[in-house]
């Protein structure tokens, strides 16, 4: 039976899930920054030359504006995680709380730091990294929270397709380091460095090889096909023999849309030349993938595991 100590609490959702869009508005921001060359528009950190508030002209109204949502994210950030300690019970939720706010902050440092030294790719890569981690604790908060987690806590059912946890946290796992090989790939200025798609100079495999091209080729070739299959398999196998559980349908649904978009959006990237709308979105679409493969493997492991996890 559940514990009858620990109740849904709407407000912290609510207040999870408003965190949650603050910060995908700010993986968008972020993006943004990047593809419009607007990393060092403003050279000091934390102030802004100077100021709390400069002229928001050029490059300046992404990077500050990037800055702005940062700190409102931060904000919001703190509040759920005192907010967490006050109305929730479970002790490993109100520490996933101080993780994503001890997340927050050095994902604030590094954005100073990555500023001050001038954009070296390490830290830039790192930074967009933890992004990536800070989005899946506040997305793994939201869903531990909601009142489907709590209020159907001890149900279980059978699984007939093997170990879906375990294939769901792989591809989780996978799809991560693939936008890592990404971040290095667009932060070391390797987007382009195979400039055409499916062909690699017109052939099937490049003559030569340099790290910008096996980087590129890893993320746009190996990497994209290795996701794309994985992905598509698992949700094809999750949405036909469990279409009536929601809570894995829709998260493997929602996945496996977003990869077709995310495989179309990076080759609109090579086609448009790294364009500012698809490579923004490019990124966006890829935590928006990682988040619902996230979802899918945390309620995977709710629902099959033998022993209650609330």
């Amino acid at each position: 039976m559940n514990n009858p100590l620990i109740s849904y609490q709407p407000r912290l959702h609510r207040f999870a899930l408003l965190t949650a869009g603050f910060t995908f508005v700010l993986l968008l921001a972020g993006a943004l920054v990047t593809s419009t060359g607007s990393s060092l528009a403003v050279p000091d950190w934390p102030l802004s030359f100077g100021k709390f508030f400069p002229e928001m002209k050029g490059g300046v109204l992404f990077e500050h504006g990037h800055r702005m949502i940062a700190g409102t994210v931060a904000l919001l950030t703190l509040g759920l995680a005192i907010y967490t300690q006050i109305v929730e019970k479970r002790p490993w939720v109100k520490k996933l709380a101080w993780c994503a706010l001890g997340a927050v902050l050095l994902q604030a440092v590094l954005g100073g730091v990555t500023v001050l030294l001038h954009l070296p790719t390490e830290v830039s890569v790192a930074h967009a990294g933890l992004a990536q981690i800070f989005f899946c604790l506040i997305i793994s908060l939201s869903l531990v929270t909601s009142k489907n987690w709590i209020e159907d806590g001890d149900r279980r059912i059978k699984s007939t397709i093997g170990s879906v946890q375990t294939a769901a946290l792989v591809t989780t796992v996978i799809i991560y380091f693939q936008i890592i090989v990404g971040a290095v790939t667009r932060h070391s200025g390797f987007g382009l460095a195979i400039p055409d798609w499916p062909l690699s100079f017109g052939q099937l495999l490049p003559t030569e090889w340099s790290w910008a091209i096996l980087l590129q080729f890893s993320h746009t070739r190996v990497g994209a096909f290795i996701v794309l299959v994985l992905v598509n398999w698992l949700s094809f196998k999750v949405c036909t023999r469990y279409a009536d559980e929601k809570t894995l349908f829709w998260p493997a649904a929602s996945a496996a849309l977003l990869v077709w978009l995310q495989c179309f959006l990076g080759i609109l990237v090579i086609a448009t030349e790294k364009s500012i709308v698809p490579t923004s979105v490019h990124v966006i679409t890829g935590a928006a993938l990682l988040a619902s493969m996230l979802v899918l493997t945390l309620n995977s492991f709710r629902l099959f595991q033998k022993e209650q996890v609330s």
